[in-house]
Formats: C-alpha cells, structure tokens, sequence
C-alpha cells in the first residue's frame, strides 16, 4: 500500500483548505490605497539608512530575492528558505507589521537562514509605505522607524493581471505527464490531473475523470514520478491567445505530496 506524505500548510497563515478568493479590483499604481499595495507582488531591489547610503546586505545571499504580499490584512514572505508571515494594517501612509512568524522548517544554507531571520526581524520595524509609478512597474518604499528604507518593485498579482477573482479548485496531478494533442507543438507532454472534492471539513469526498491538462499551472514545477494534490485558482482570460485556453492556473497551495517509492 502506498503511504503518502501530507504536507499541510498552517491554517493561520494560509486560511485552510476551503479559503475563497478575494477580487481586489483594479487599481492604478501611484494611489496609496489598501488595494493598490495588495493589488502587486514587492520584490525587494535596494535598501537604504537613514542617510541614504546603501545597505547591500539586504540584498540577500546568492540570487535569492525577497517577496512581500499583503492581502486582507495578512503579509506574506516568499523567496527564503521559509514561507513566512505577520499581520498589517495601514492607516493613510502608515503602515503597522505585526510580529512575523515562519514555518520554521531549517535549511542548509546558513547565511540563508541568518538572512531570514534578519528579514524577520526588521519588518515590525515598518513605519510607512508609499508607492510611484515607474517602469517597468511600479516602486513600494517601506520607511523603517530609524529612517531606513527599503524599495520594492512591483509585479501584479493573479487578480491584477487577470482582472478578476479566481476560482478556488483542487487538482490532482499525476506522477507521470501524458502524450496530448497540440497544432504548434510536435509530442506535447501535458500533467494528467483529475479534480478533487473536500467538503466544509476538508474531507475528501470525491474525484473527477483523469484528463490532459494543457495549461501549466503558473507556480508548479512538476518532479516524475511524484503525485501532488494541488489548490489552486482559475482565472478566465479577457483576451485568449490563438493557442491558449480561456483558463490560467496559478499554484495557490500544495496540499498533498507522494513521493516515489512510498510504502507503508
């Protein structure tokens, strides 16, 4: 019998299994509104003291670039070793982070891990944001009591890009791709997934057809031979490309995770 390795994101962070998205609207960059911080991920691309002069060691070891998400009051840190999170909230241009907490997995790299930490460390220190228009994106300054600063560009979110809320859905995805059909690409391979139910609980009640899924999911980057139950969210496209299908997935969570070879 095989023995699957569940891997269960915390409900606290991520809002369990059953969470519903939320439409944030479209939003203009340079307004400093709730919606248009949340409306973008911030990548952190130079920080600065209080006397303007730069502080490289903010900029991470290796190629490693943080990530900070802030929808419905909670704060998300991605990029680390870690995922990582604390609660906000904004009045005006001023901003409150609360205490950051992290799944607390360890990691090998050192430096990696004094560096989240650090990161950890330095976001209740948040003073105040604003956001300006720039290019290619728009440009986050977090203010930092001591008169720090931190600059962040901008990538727009699912929701912004697509313009709508998506539709929260579980995919199956099975450890081997299959053959499928496509007029521009000779021998496609595409994920072989089936849909599956939960109830209010997070029970699973249920499973669909197994089927070629032709999209990638924007996120997932598929190992042969591992079985992953992933939640994720569909947005319909406004504007389909010829060779694209009206639907764009993006990975919202991993849920369930079998690794080869697996046995009770």
């Amino acid at each position: 019998m095989n023995r699957s390795l569940m891997w269960l994101c915390t409900v606290l962070t991520l809002g369990g299994l059953a969470a519903c998205a939320h439409q944030d609207g479209g939003v203009s960059p340079g307004s400093e509104t709730a919606s248009s911080l949340s409306a973008y991920h911030w990548q952190l691309g130079k920080a600065l003291d209080g006397s303007g002069n730069a502080q490289p060691q903010w900029a991470g070891p290796g190629d490693k670039a943080v990530t900070l998400t802030f929808k419905d009051q909670r704060l998300s840190v991605t990029g680390l070793c870690n995922a990582m999170g604390a609660s906000y909230r904004t009045t005006g241009t001023q901003i409150h982070i609360s205490q950051v907490t992290s799944t607390m997995r360890m990691c090998s790299d050192t430096a990696l891990m004094k560096y989240e930490q650090a990161i950890g460390t330095r976001l209740p220190e948040v003073s105040a944001w604003s956001i300006e228009d720039a290019q290619p994106g728009p440009t986050l300054t977090l203010r930092f009591e001591d008169g720090g600063q931190w600059l962040l560009e901008g990538e727009p979110t699912a929701e912004t890009q697509y313009g709508s809320a998506g539709e929260i859905m579980f995919l199956e995805i099975a450890p081997q791709e299959i053959p499928c059909s496509h007029p521009l690409i000779p021998n496609k391979q595409c994920l072989n997934v089936r849909t599956v139910q939960y109830d209010a609980a997070g029970i699973k009640q249920g499973h669909g057809p197994w089927q070629p899924l032709y999209e990638n999911i924007d996120g997932y980057q598929h190992e042969p031979g591992v079985r992953n139950v992933l939640r994720v969210k569909r947005y319909t496209r406004k504007d389909v490309p010829a060779d694209a299908s009206r639907h764009a997935y993006v990975l919202d969570m991993t849920v369930e995770t079998e690794l080869p070879g697996a046995s009770n």
